[in-house]
């Protein structure tokens, strides 16, 4: 690989957006994209680059000694063995020196992993010695999945259509609703996607909605719904029969599910914005099945944000596992006696996925208990999940 001039200016502009302005990086990618003289051929490039720089970023400026956005990219270069170009801002860069540098790191797992060090701290008094194997997994490039949508067509006629359109994909059969794309291509832009034949949805993910055992004509609640990734799931699973709640303390977020089930074909749902403690009240015991897959750390998707190595925060950890607690207290009332419930998580620390549901379980031993739990580790196919089905007893 070498660069182009206007690929290497477009790359620095999309680390300084996410690395000293804060910006995430899909959100970066954007602004540049509207703004930098670039090919839309280029934007795989600037993207895949941009990405790995941000998930090496500490191991670069280790190996680079400089802070300079333009020396950090000439040491990915380097390191990566890419042809290096003539350029002024990479003059001072002398590739033995970035090896030798590299070479004297590279066992020390916090600097060539590239995480801060309350971070590896933390995963490792959690983790232990499973925290040196999920870690090298978290920075892996993902690969794209998608699910199809049952309502309109099957996971075999979709492959063929997408074949047709030229995007290329690979069934895995311990994922029967999905397909990965073999080369990355925006997937966006077929004319499937537009049809609202599938959802691009990591593999792990798709097994949350299918963990909760819909059935169509069932009352759901998905309670912490966004933008609507996995109540379009549900949807799909109970048939378009029944009564799918979706709800989010964002309206916007629910504005954009809406959009989306439009698109899938999705009209079995209503949403509803909770603005206060009564909006989940008047739910009380209405629930055949509840989902709360709540607002976690994503340390189980650092592959799919590796931003977020750099703008977590202790405090943010401790904050995030009181939220859980209380979300796990006050919706779980929303279900039936008799129903279930499903905590999920994208993260891999016991602190926010076992242990909170122990800790749950303690405090409401006789009104429920754990069906079945499922952990889904970062792979070369997933991302991290976590899965509790909780059942309310009557």
């Amino acid at each position: 690989m070498k660069l182009t001039r206007p690929q290497a200016e477009a790359i620095v502009q999309v680390l300084k957006e996410v690395l000293f302005n804060g910006r995430y990086a899909d959100k970066a990618l954007e602004k540049v994209f509207k703004t930098a003289k670039t090919h839309e051929n280029d934007r795989g490039t600037i993207a895949e680059v941009s990405y790995d720089i941000i998930r090496f970023y500490r191991l670069l400026t280790t190996i680079s000694k400089s802070e300079s956005l333009w020396k950090i990219l000439g040491a990915w270069m380097i390191h990566g063995h890419y042809e290096l170009s003539a350029w002024k801002e990479f003059g001072s860069l002398n590739p033995k020196e970035i090896h030798q540098r590299f070479e004297a790191v590279k066992t020390e797992r916090k600097i060539s992993q590239s995480v801060s060090d309350w971070l590896d701290d933390l995963c490792e008094t959690e983790l232990g010695d499973t925290w040196s194997v999920l870690l090298p997994e978290l920075n892996q490039t993902p690969p794209i999945s998608i699910r199809v949508n049952t309502l309109k067509i099957s996971l075999a006629d979709l492959q063929a259509q997408l074949n047709q359109e030229g995007f290329f994909t690979e069934l895995k059969n311990e994922f029967p609703e999905g397909l990965m794309l073999r080369d990355r291509k925006n997937i966006f832009q077929s004319k499937a996607f537009q049809d609202g034949l599938f959802e691009v949805q990591d593999f792990g993910s798709q097994k949350i909605a299918t963990f909760l055992n819909v059935e169509p004509g069932m009352r759901v609640i998905d309670a912490c719904a966004g933008t609507g990734g996995k109540s379009l799931h549900l949807a799909t699973l109970m048939q378009n029969k029944g009564r799918l709640i979706s709800m989010d303390v964002a309206a916007w977020k629910l504005d954009e599910f809406k959009t989306r089930a439009r698109r899938a074909g999705v009209h079995n749902f209503e949403t509803r914005t909770i603005e206060s403690p009564k909006t989940i009240k008047r739910l009380h015991q209405t629930a055949d099945r509840l989902l709360l897959d709540v607002p976690c750390s994503g340390l189980g998707v650092l592959k799919r944000n590796p931003d977020a190595k750099w703008k977590l925060k202790p405090e943010y950890i401790t904050k995030i596992i009181n939220v859980q607690q209380s979300i796990l207290q006050e919706y779980s009332l929303m279900v039936k006696p008799g129903g279930r419930l499903v905590y999920s998580t994208c993260s891999i620390l016991p602190s926010e996925n076992e242990q909170q549901v122990r800790r749950f379980l303690e405090n409401n031993s006789t009104a429920f208990k754990v069906e079945e739990e499922m952990t889904i580790a970062p792979s070369l196919y997933t991302d991290g999940f976590y899965m509790a089905r909780i059942i309310r007893l009557g």
